[in-house]
């Protein structure tokens, strides 16, 4: 580190800042650091997972270039869950469940696959990370948020920060998470269109490892994903997830934000509605016991991944750069994260000392091309179907069909299930499914029907309210800096956050957002009011609403226990 910025600043001056140590930070900070390279790592939690929610699945792919175990050692025995080895989808139509076995899709292009906690995971990368680069002059800071991006005659040359002075770099690598605020002030990223984002919210259920081995069949060494979809959640595009983790579950759904708001969905209520389906009460038993409730967005990569996530020095990786692959049951981000950091760096690397400030961003975009990442993300074929298979009038015409006495004959015979479960294992049509209610709630909901079999099991799970999840979620509130303005109070502009915001719902006063009656020269009017007190920093309301929207100050905000 020196004292003097590039043209003589008096600036501190670093080779590499990186923005986040989830994996993706932590991937491309310890390739840099294996390159030589003086890295300084920025985490705005009090510790790297704090911040970070994931369903989550971590993949090694054979077709990546690189994997979290290749960089560092011990990954899976000290900071992973469970090895995955089962993984299934079951197509609900109320009480009925035809389920299918995913694990030739699971396995496709597939080393291996671990069950994470993110508090976990991201904390043991962190030392890791501290270690490789404090060998080359750098180090990992928490508690410091990058607010911005700092600029010499226009270009970005460095970062700006709540708790430090600005410091310039010669690579600025923003793995700052889905919210980036560093893509966002670059130009590179917006909030615009909800659509192009899913909102995930998640149980972490404790479980006794030997209960969890009993109630899905399993040994110490294994692990089972499940996956749910149909006529459960009311109509929203998305579905279910449970993972086995050592000695917990993590239960989730997620969503397409637009999809959520046009329902007007509440998304607490649709997690438990997966979490009392009597198809639960085998596997949640009795005394239903949730350690933590939490919520984020993600990126849909196949419309959002940028295809060129840089701008003068800075590059984007993971969620910041749209990186996250959820397409049908193909729910892959982490994995991604990773090999788009190691790309970075050795980018870097190849492009040091280049006078040309975005030498290094155009060989990362290009090593992402010729790695296949961008193929996996972006899929073709996805581009062809949308054209036609997203158009309203087509989803109407196939959902009437599917729904008739002809659409319940066509799949409910012996001959669709076969090829119905072969299609669902495609990692080629898996790709290309169109956004639509089709492939999300109306053949799964006919599947079910047709197929499945009634489950009568009674589930006793009574999971906590809204208020009592929030109030067992920890908190560091900045009093006097709220980190979201609301602009607009008006329902029309900023309506859809009461119900659409996982710690707000309309019948609940306690959230952060809420409506209000109020008089106007005897006029009465419905607005909105914000309470940033219960945010989980999801970002939601920063798409759904009238907000200018930020992240809280470093260490301040929600902090995550299990994430």
């Amino acid at each position: 580190m020196s004292t003097n910025g590039s043209n003589g600043s008096e600036y501190e001056h670093y080779e590499a800042v990186v923005v986040g140590c989830g994996p993706g930070g932590a991937a491309a900070a310890a390739r840099l650091a294996e390159h030589g390279v003086e890295t300084l790592v920025l985490e705005r939690g009090v510790e790297a997972g704090s911040k970070n929610v994931s369903g989550g699945l971590i993949y090694a792919e054979d077709s990546a270039p690189y994997t979290i175990d290749d960089l560092f050692d011990g990954f899976r025995e000290e900071a992973a869950e469970r090895p995955v080895t089962d993984y299934r989808i079951h197509n609900i139509a109320g009480d009925k469940v035809k389920t299918y076995d995913l694990t030739d899709l699971h396995e496709h292009d597939t080393d291996w696959c671990d069950a994470v906690l993110r508090r976990q995971m991201d904390s043991w990368l962190e030392a890791r990370v501290h270690e490789k680069t404090s060998e080359t002059g750098g180090g990992v800071l928490t508690n410091v948020r990058v607010n911005g991006l700092l600029r010499e005659d226009g270009e970005i040359i460095g970062v700006t920060c709540d708790e430090l002075d600005p410091i310039e770099a010669d690579l600025i690598v923003a793995a700052d998470g889905v919210n980036s605020e560093l893509a966002r002030e670059a130009g590179l990223m917006d909030w615009e269109e909800p659509d192009e984002w899913f909102q995930g919210v998640k149980a972490v259920v404790d479980m006794d490892p030997e209960a969890v081995n009993h109630r899905f069949g399993i040994d110490d060494d294994e692990g089972v994903a499940h996956l749910f979809s149909g006529d459960l959640f009311e109509d929203v595009r998305g579905g279910g997830f449970l993972y086995t983790n050592e000695e917990s579950l993590s239960i989730g759904t997620v969503f397409h934000l637009d999809s959520l708001v046009a329902e007007q969905a509440e998304p607490h209520e649709l997690l438990d509605a997966l979490l009392t389906h009597p198809m639960m009460a085998h596997w949640i038993g009795d005394g239903y016991d949730e350690r933590e409730y939490a919520a984020k967005l993600v990126p849909d990569s196949k419309k959002v991944a940028h295809r060129e996530p840089y701008r003068d020095r800075l590059v984007l990786v993971g969620d910041a750069a749209g990186q996250m692959q959820a397409q049908g049951p193909i729910i892959k981000g982490m994995n991604h994260a990773v090999t788009a950091g190691a790309l970075a760096a050795d980018a870097f690397a190849i492009t040091r000392g280049n006078a040309d400030s975005e030498a290094a961003g155009r060989r990362y975009a290009k090593l992402l091309e010729d790695s296949g990442t961008m193929a996996k993300l972006r899929p073709k074929q996805y581009d062809l179907a949308r054209t036609v298979g997203e158009r309203d009038a087509v989803t109407n015409v196939v959902d009437r069909v599917l729904e008739s006495p002809l659409g319940s004959v066509a799949l409910g015979n012996s001959l669709a299930d076969r090829v119905l479960e072969r299609a669902y294992n495609s990692p080629f049509l898996v790709s290309m499914l169109p956004d639509t209610r089709t492939g999300y709630t109306t053949v799964p909901t006919v599947i079910g029907e047709a197929r499945g079999k009634s489950i009568r099991w009674k589930n006793d799970a009574e999971p906590p309210s809204l208020e009592e999840r929030i109030g067992e979620l920890t908190y560091d509130t900045d009093v006097g800096n709220p980190h979201i303005e609301l602009l607009d109070d008006s329902a029309e502009a900023s309506g859809a956050a009461v119900y659409a915001c996982p710690v707000s719902a309309e019948a609940f006063g306690g959230g952060c957002y809420r409506t209000e009656q109020v008089k106007t020269n005897g006029d009465e009017e419905t607005v909105v009011s914000l309470d940033t007190q219960p945010c989980v920093e999801c970002g939601t309301c920063a798409i759904v609403a009238d907000t200018a929207w930020e992240h809280p100050r470093g260490g301040k905000g929600v902090e995550y226990r299990e994430g």
